[in-house]
């Protein structure tokens, strides 16, 4: 039996990737909405009669490994504990806006609790089973200690902030939060008991965040009307999320702190709009940066090409990082828009026939595309230095593409890049002081 479970071990292992990183002060790294990731007491794991219990439970698991747990395992081991997430979330997501707040959520809740994990993880220091059993284990051993399981933990997080966000689709959320966490038992990696204590750890900071989330002012009714001087935004269809400027934001002070001066005459934009070279390029351009998350898909590249994805608490990091900067600079770009009304070409001039089909129902001035895009850009270009040429390139790409789409009037797009860059640069200030650029504590030598 033992040589058969050696062998369906290897099997796998030879499919894995390599060792993960430990990050062992991860556990004081600074949070986002707990007081720390000592705040919530983790009870200590089971003894070790119940852990030798639980050992052949696993054994046993392995043994009878099928292609249906085979693959189970795969998807959820593929990339960091809240890789799958991200793409979940996206799914239950076509509100732009709303998915940005959704985002920010899940990825604070997973990377407060993964603090949280990490912190229990060191004060227990209880060894996965594979650490005794490598002939169970069906991916690369993991050198943290496995109590509670980072996966569980990420599971526990993401499931129930988007659970409460989405109820329609808790029962299925739940359902894939118990997959995550049966994964790694079925891996052989960890014991029930720590999956059991990352759900439950995860759920706790989950419900810390969805408190804050009650303070956000997402839920506040827009009584206002669009005005009607000439001049203006105007629209047949009521303006999307007028209110979110006032929303609660994570790193700025309020919408209003970089709130840019009041957009100029557009007559000279407009000459500029309608003279512009229609070329199959521009257009694709267009196209590409209306339909695509460009900067979300760098983050998983770049976190797979440097093998952070092994690395749970950066990897948990950088996502909330990421998704902090899009929902600020969200906040900060629609202050701006819904104080001054800026107006879309389409609209400066009826004559005019944008490429993109279909003119966003909210005022232009700033553009959102060029605020998020530079935001998003320089944390980016903060996690990944060696990116900032390629960043910066892109963040002006992307604004671009609205005037090629005819959406925009370039002062909208580089206005838009200056806030963004703001916003982006506050995020990166709050980033340097949460402790995980702190050098790793140097081992001293035994006498």
């Amino acid at each position: 039996m033992k040589t058969t479970v050696l062998l369906v071990g290897l099997g796998c292992l030879l499919a894995g990737p390599a060792r993960a990183q430990m990050e062992p002060t991860a556990g004081e790294w600074k949070t986002w909405v707990i007081p720390s990731g000592a705040a919530l007491a983790v009870p200590p794991p089971p003894s070790a009669k119940a852990t030798r219990a639980e050992a052949q439970t696993v054994l046993a698991l392995a043994q009878r490994r099928d292609s249906a747990s085979r693959q189970l395992i795969r998807y959820w081991n593929a990339g960091a504990p809240g890789y799958r997430w991200q793409a979940i979330s996206e799914s239950l997501l076509h509100d732009p806006v709303t998915m940005w707040r959704a985002q920010a959520l899940m990825n604070i809740a997973i990377y407060d609790a993964t603090v949280a994990a990490w912190h229990a993880k060191y004060a227990y220091r209880r060894p996965g089973p594979d650490a005794r059993h490598a002939e169970a284990a069906c991916v690369a051993h993991n050198s943290s200690p496995s109590y509670p399981s980072e996966h569980a933990v990420a599971a526990g997080a993401a499931s129930a902030v988007l659970a409460a966000l989405f109820p329609a689709k808790a029962d299925s959320l739940r359902q894939l939060a118990a997959d995550a966490g049966r994964s790694r038992i079925l891996a052989g990696v960890a014991y029930p008991s720590d999956v059991d204590a990352g759900f439950e750890l995860g759920q706790r900071v989950a419900a810390a965040v969805l408190e804050r989330a009650k303070t956000d002012s997402c839920d506040a009714v827009w009584k206002g009307a669009v005005p009607t001087q000439a001049g203006l935004w105007h629209d047949k269809r009521a303006p999307v999320a007028p209110m979110r400027g006032h929303w609660r934001p994570f790193v700025l002070t309020s919408g209003r702190q970089f709130r840019p001066g009041p957009p100029p005459d557009y007559a000279a934009d407009m000459q500029e709009l309608k003279t512009a070279k229609r070329t199959p390029a521009t257009m694709g351009q267009a196209f590409y940066w209306a339909s695509y998350d460009y900067w979300g898909e760098m983050l998983n590249r770049k976190l797979f090409e440097t093998g952070q994805y092994l690395d749970a608490p950066r990897a948990a990091r950088a996502y909330a990082l990421l998704s902090v900067a899009a929902f600020d600079a969200g906040v900060a770009c629609w202050d701006a828009k819904f104080t001054y009304w800026g107006i879309r070409p389409d609209q400066y001039d009826p004559s005019y026939q944008p490429v993109l089909p279909v003119t966003p129902p909210f005022p232009g001035y700033p553009s959102g595309h060029a605020t998020l895009s530079c935001a998003r850009g320089t944390v980016l270009s903060y996690l990944f230095p060696e990116e900032t040429q390629l960043c910066d390139a892109k963040a002006h790409e992307a604004a671009e593409s609205r005037f090629d789409g005819g959406i925009h009037f370039r002062t909208d797009n580089t206005v838009g890049l200056a806030l963004g860059k703001k916003v982006g640069l506050e995020v990166v200030k709050r980033a340097r002081q949460d402790g995980a650029d702190a050098p790793a504590p140097r081992k001293v030598a035994s006498r």
